[in-house]
């Protein structure tokens, strides 16, 4: 293995040549992707045919995690390491600093009030909360076009306010009620959204990816086939570290890089799947490694520093929508609360909870745009007290909303609008005055 002196503030792999040839020798192609350069010459991954080479600005100090085989980038780092040829070494604008930071305050406040509610009986079943996370989250999908879609996992309602969804339409939807983005039939786990191309929550692990391959495959088609010249829509598939020893995880990846589709595999690698270790449950860790052996790039980037996410997703959603193939990218976050709100969250280390709670994704932002002169205390207090007031008004909202009427219930069930199914005279099973005999009425 390389030391860690060999990589960037992201580990990017070089998939293997795909004409048969397997020289590891170390000659002038075999070099690492520096995601700091911000010129079209250079802005390339591994996985597409230039040659590329290390930039020595962009080798930066490593703050080893005892648990991985090789290093994590400390918080920020990179943000000051960056050399680009521009009037400016900073890695983002006032205008889009404050966009990132108002996205990540409202992901966090709208999920601790997410708490509050459920503890007040006003949520029920599952309510997973993504505190700790909303880098990932907003570092990608901010960065996206209304056109481009989303898949998530049951950790949902922060994505989808990422994408546009309202608050009030999410908080609704956690209410169960008929003003939600499902009309109160998902709940915490199900967020979706036509008008947004939220394409879904998925409760079971792995499930969203396929569906989410699917989407992807369906931009290049329309590109491709139906000739429609201005789909360029990318897809962004998001799951978890538990969900990458999955088998549909793997079978997508391999469609996705066999037809060189428009999408980006998101891992949140929170370190843990409900109370597993993921040390414990895969034979190598490094899950950015999987990328390559499926012929495309696989990157390891610092999941708790927005700004690093955003130069990898930058460089990941515009090679998908140049038409150069997929990217696996691995976020190394944390979450702050346990798996769920039933969770007492006992079986991680507390220091290690500690550990990361000090490189509170939130924080580091809030201090770099201060540092760098591109916001003040005020501005940044005005949009906190901001995002208080749209999460307090989602909450009268959902709870003033009216319940959903019993028959709604087997809408969007089944294939037929009245949900009951066709017989073979083509007439609704329901019309038929047996149907419910014995049974009661809906």
């Amino acid at each position: 293995m390389a030391s860690a002196s060999s990589f960037s503030a992201t580990k990017f792999a070089q998939p293997l040549p795909l004409n048969g040839t397997t020289s590891r020798s170390h000659d002038k192609h075999q070099s690492f992707f520096d995601p700091l350069r911000t010129t079209p010459s250079s802005s390339s991954f591994l996985g597409s045919t230039r040659k590329l080479r290390l930039s020595s600005a962009s080798k930066l100090k490593l703050l080893a995690n005892p648990n991985r085989r090789s290093a994590v980038v400390a918080v920020s780092d990179v943000v000051k390491e960056k050399k680009a040829k521009s009037t400016t070494n900073l890695l983002i604008t006032k205008e889009e600093g404050l966009v990132v930071y108002e996205d990540m305050i409202l992901g966090r406040a709208f999920e601790d009030m997410c708490a509050q509610m459920y503890y007040r009986g006003k949520m029920f079943g599952f309510v997973h909360l993504y505190n700790g996370q909303e880098a990932v989250s907003t570092g990608f999908i901010k960065l996206l076009k209304r056109e481009d879609s989303v898949v998530s996992t049951y950790r949902d309602h922060v994505h989808a306010l990422s994408k546009g969804v309202p608050a009030r339409a999410v908080m609704s939807e956690l209410f169960g009620k008929t003003t939600g983005c499902c009309r109160g039939q998902g709940g915490s786990m199900h967020m979706f959204s036509k008008e947004h191309n939220l394409i879904g929550g998925f409760a079971f692990i792995g499930e969203g990816i396929p569906v989410a391959t699917g989407a992807a495959f369906s931009s290049k088609y329309r590109r491709e086939v139906l000739k429609e010249v201005d789909c360029d829509h990318v897809t962004l598939a998001f799951f978890g570290d538990g969900t990458c020893n999955n088998g549909q995880f793997f079978e997508c990846l391999n469609m996705a890089a066999l037809w060189k589709l428009p999408i980006v595999f998101v891992v949140e690698n929170n370190l843990w799947a409900i109370g597993m270790s993921h040390m414990r449950a895969t034979s190598d860790p490094e899950i950015w490694k999987k990328g390559p052996a499926f012929g495309m790039p696989g990157v390891h980037v610092d999941g708790m520093d927005v700004l690093k996410v955003r130069e990898v997703a930058k460089e990941a959603i515009g090679r998908a929508r140049r038409g150069e193939g997929p990217t696996l990218v691995e976020c190394e976050t944390y979450r702050f609360r346990g798996h769920s709100l039933a969770d007492p969250d006992e079986l991680r280390d507390p220091a290690e909870k500690a550990h990361y709670a000090a490189r509170d994704p939130i924080t580091a932002l809030k201090k770099y745009m201060i540092e760098n002169s591109l916001a003040s205390e005020a501005e940044l207090k005005a949009i906190e007290k901001k995002i208080d007031e749209v999460v307090e008004d989602a909450v009268e909202f959902a709870d003033e909303s009216p319940h959903p009427s019993r028959s709604q219930l087997l809408e969007n069930v089944f294939a037929d609008p009245k949900g009951f199914g066709i017989g073979p005279d083509g007439r609704y099973r329901c019309e038929d005055p047996k149907f419910t005999q014995g049974t009661a009425h809906v």
